[in-house]
């Protein structure tokens, strides 16, 4: 896979959300953690995020969708799109295979939605898109 554009913190990714309105986010989780953990809420952007898995829960299946998924968003190639997933390692290798499939500004949003596990390995409390304030809602 190709390197992508870089990583962003949440609050970076908000900013470029704002900033550029052509800038996408893409959620790579999985159904059930847009279900239970709650999604980035950009209706104050007049913006909404695309949901798509990169892997299938509860089996781990990679989605050999996703490319075409994302492709039929209509999304332009040179528009920022941003990817989002639980900590950031998921949605990096998404940022990666879409660099290669000719989209030239992804971003991984590094602290991802829920960021990384604290002392007792539980997540929400260190950083991540949650922890840092942002928009979010449970669907």
């Amino acid at each position: 896979m190709s390197d992508y554009a870089g990583d962003l913190s949440p609050v970076e990714a908000w900013a470029l959300l704002e900033s550029d309105p052509s800038a996408t986010l893409v959620d790579v989780r999985t159904q059930a953690e847009w279900s239970y953990v709650g999604v980035a809420d950009l209706s104050s952007l007049n913006k909404n995020p695309l949901f798509i898995e990169w892997v299938s829960y509860p089996d781990g299946r990679i989605n050999s969708e996703f490319s075409d998924q994302l492709t039929a968003s209509e999304n332009s190639q040179e528009s920022a799109i941003l990817f989002m997933c639980r900590s950031g390692v998921r949605s990096a290798a998404a940022a990666g295979l879409m660099t290669s499939n000719g989209y030239g500004q992804c971003y991984n949003v590094s602290e991802g939605f829920e960021g990384d596990p604290d002392t007792a390995r539980h997540r929400g409390s260190v950083n991540g898109w949650k922890v840092r304030g942002l928009p979010w809602v449970q669907q």
